[in-house]
């Protein structure tokens, strides 16, 4: 199909693809200007284009389901530091209800230069398929994908298809997803683009991958038989080339930032030498306990050494080159390095790994029992090249790991695999027979962690003859709305526990309300301040994804000038907050403090909620917990492996000496401090119900949505059903 090329103003292309991959129609509809204005991009325009093709009967892998890719009016502009990211929606085979994934690299940027706001996937098709954008030609087709199972050989015919066909490597971008998608609810989509600072063979330039991993969206399209969608485009040139109203005012927002994240970086955290696993240390610390380690069981090793950001930067890394994921962000945290294979088909080749970030350190390393930063690379390229999310394979491992610990699961359960804490080659294995589905046991893994829960609870009372241990499993498994955790232990943060139970309508994932950090360091002392956090930070995290923007130039590189503002929350950053409003108000043309800017994601968080009553009617709010495991010591070793700490809390709550702690039984200690805990979630999640707006059941009421105008912007079906249960 040849399709007219769009002039981007105010960052938008104003138009739309939608590809019917059943009829192979394709449409190039105009982007109604009330919606975007409404919706903004991204994730919130995702949400509602998915709102929009589902109803409460629609299942993940239904023709009806849309898979979405949209990026934001601020996406794919250089002069500003972050502007690498685009959204993936479409409700995930993981969880069944609307999940979401960001991702970096090129594609989305690309996408807006060939002219696309969003792009919007329906149907299946009977053929495997690969998706082709030519904004050169101002084109659009399907092809006969290449024939290839695994990520990184499918990348090289793809290069080279499009090279041989006159296209220049920077111009290509791609996404990707392999074979462990079709065979597991967690695959991932790997974002291909082209790095020209990196060599290697004496050739400048290489591919390079960022991913949308969680909540499985990779399954869906590959379920579409979709096994690539490729883009061709280029910067777009001249001056003011993505239409902001006041260019200069973008130019000098981008300067200011990226002149605090050059000075503030290298004093701090370092993330252009050692990426998002620089946290490792953090979380470690010995007064914080939120590193996880054995599946969550603690918080803290001194073996965690041997996997921090130091360690990867000084012994893997490959510094040369800018590392960014996108041109313009001098932040420069998107490491990587070259590890050699010793598993699988390719033992003993040399590969590139991008990464790890820090879930993919954490859940590769700590939290299975793992001290080897080559072995977590491994793992690492092992999950891309087939296609699965890193953060949902480690998590599900670490969960076998301990059901071998405590007798649920045997080796001969885990088909002669010896699951252990540590045991690298069994986790290799499991990888790739994972990525295969080759027995019931992987197949099982598969779906996801709580049909594995179910299956290890019936293999266990056929072979023992004992009692069902399936809620004893459930304590310890480590997931919510059947999303399996990020690599956060929250033992010590409220705030993190609210987070992943309310928050996050996805499951529990980090990336609406990342709190952990500056719960730790005391930013949210009462309930009431927790609470307000669970609304404010949300609003600028969600914020920057309906943006296209990424969150590290903002939460991970703290303006010094923050500290010096009054009557404001320091830890949210506000003065890098104003430099956000400057170059947003800069492309659209308003004239919006950042708060107002921010609160705007009250409209899309509410959708997803609403999207979420639609599946779990009246048992949304039951469905805002999380396992015993992330609020304290599920027995009485773990108690005690803390227990001076526990010890102090208890006598706080209880108004008791230590003397008078000190002589209680240990099970009596526990239950006291769980009970304890369990109450102050329930009341934190009380009372973020309150300041969204919902009923105590966790349901928007029709007054909230249609006091932040998202009533009119509902299905009927959406207006009934919440009309009915909060009205």
């Amino acid at each position: 199909m040849k399709f007219t090329g769009s002039p981007l103003r105010h960052g938008y292309a104003d138009k739309m693809l939608t590809v019917d991959l059943e009829s192979g129609k394709m449409t190039t509809p105009g982007l109604d200007p009330q919606l975007r204005n409404y919706f903004l991009g991204g994730r919130a325009l995702g949400l509602y284009l998915l709102h929009r093709r589902i109803t409460a009967q629609t299942s993940p892998n239904d023709p009806e389901n849309p898979l979405i890719f949209s990026p934001g009016p601020l996406a794919g502009i250089p002069q500003f530091p972050g502007t690498s990211k685009c959204m993936a929606v479409s409700l995930s085979p993981l969880t069944g209800i609307p999940g979401v994934s960001n991702f970096g690299g090129h594609f989305g940027a690309y996408l807006k230069y060939a002219g696309f706001d969003a792009l919007e996937i329906t149907g299946k098709s009977e053929t495997d398929v690969m998706i082709v954008i030519d904004g050169f030609r101002h084109e659009i087709f399907l092809t006969d994908a290449p024939l290839s199972g695994e990520v990184f050989d499918l990348e090289k015919t793809i290069v080279d298809q499009f090279i041989q066909g006159g296209r220049d490597r920077k111009e290509i971008v791609f996404l990707t997803t392999g074979v462990g998608a079709a065979q597991t609810t967690y695959g991932c989509i790997n974002s291909h683009y082209f790095d020209p600072t990196k060599h290697v063979d004496g050739t400048k330039g290489f591919f390079r991958t960022k991913q949308a991993g969680r909540t499985g969206l990779g399954t869906v399209m590959i379920d579409k038989k979709i096994r690539a969608i490729v883009v061709l485009a280029e910067f777009p040139h001249g001056e003011n080339p993505y239409g902001a109203a006041d260019w200069d005012k973008v130019k000098r927002a981008g300067a200011k930032l990226g002149k605090v994240v050059r000075e503030v970086d290298p004093q701090s955290l370092k993330m252009y030498r050692k990426g998002s696993a620089g946290l490792i240390a953090f979380m470690n610390k010995q007064e914080y306990q939120s590193l996880p380690v054995n599946n969550y069981q603690s918080g803290s090793d001194p073996r965690a050494e041997q996997i921090t950001g130091k360690f990867f930067a000084e012994h893997l890394f490959d510094h040369r080159g800018m590392d960014g994921c996108f041109p313009g962000c001098n932040l420069r945290c998107t490491k990587g390095g070259w590890v050699t294979l010793r598993f699988g088909e390719h033992k003993g080749r040399r590969v590139w790994v991008d990464g790890p970030e820090y879930e993919t350190a954490a859940g590769f390393g700590s939290n299975i029992g793992m001290w080897n930063a080559e072995f977590i690379m491994e793992a690492n390229w092992h999950c891309d090249n087939y296609g699965i999310d890193t953060i949902t394979t480690a998590v599900t491992i670490a969960f076998l790991m301990e059901c071998t610990q405590r007798g649920y699961l045997t080796q001969e359960d885990a088909d002669g695999l010896t699951l252990t804490w540590g045991n690298e080659e069994a986790v290799l294995r499991f990888i790739r027979n994972l990525a295969h589905g080759e027995t019931e046991f992987t197949r099982t893994a598969g779906r996801g962690m709580l049909p594995l829960v179910d299956w290890i609870a019936a293999r266990y009372v056929l072979r023992s003859g004992k009692t069902e241990p399936r809620l004893e499993l459930m304590r310890f498994a480590m997931q919510t709305k059947g999303l399996p955790f990020s690599l956060y232990r929250t033992h010590r943060s409220l705030s993190m526990q609210g987070s992943y139970a309310a928050a996050s309508d996805i499951g529990a994932h980090h990336a609406a309300a990342w709190l952990i950090k500056v719960d730790l360091l005391g930013a949210f002392p009462s309930l009431q301040d927790k609470a307000r956090a669970l609304i404010t930070y949300p609003r600028v995290r969600l914020g920057n994804d309906n943006l296209g923007l990424c969150k590290l130039p903002w939460v991970d590189v703290f303006n010094p000038e923050s500290e010096k503002m009054k009557d404001t929350d320091k830890f949210i950053n506000p003065a890098s907050q104003e430099i956000y409003a400057d170059f947003y108000n800069g492309m659209l043309g308003t004239d919006l403090a950042w708060e107002e800017i921010f609160a705007q994601t009250d409209r899309d968080i509410n959708l997803q909620r609403v999207m979420n009553v639609m599946i779990f009617g009246r048992e949304t709010g039951k469905q805002d917990w999380i396992p015993e495991r992330a609020i304290g010591p599920t027995d009485d070793d773990l108690y005690e492996a803390e227990k001076e700490y526990n010890d102090g809390e208890l006598c706080r709550f209880l108004e008791k000496s230590p003397e008078e702690i000190k002589d209680l039984p240990t099970t009596e200690k526990r239950e006291l401090l769980m009970k304890h805990r369990k109450q102050q979630l329930r009341e934190l999640i009380q009372a973020y119900y309150r300041e969204r707006g919902w009923t105590p059941s966790g349901i928007p009421t029709p007054a909230t949505l249609k006091r932040i105008g998202l009533w009119d912007f509902l299905t009927e079906e959406a207006r009934t059903k919440i009309g009915t249960l909060a009205g």
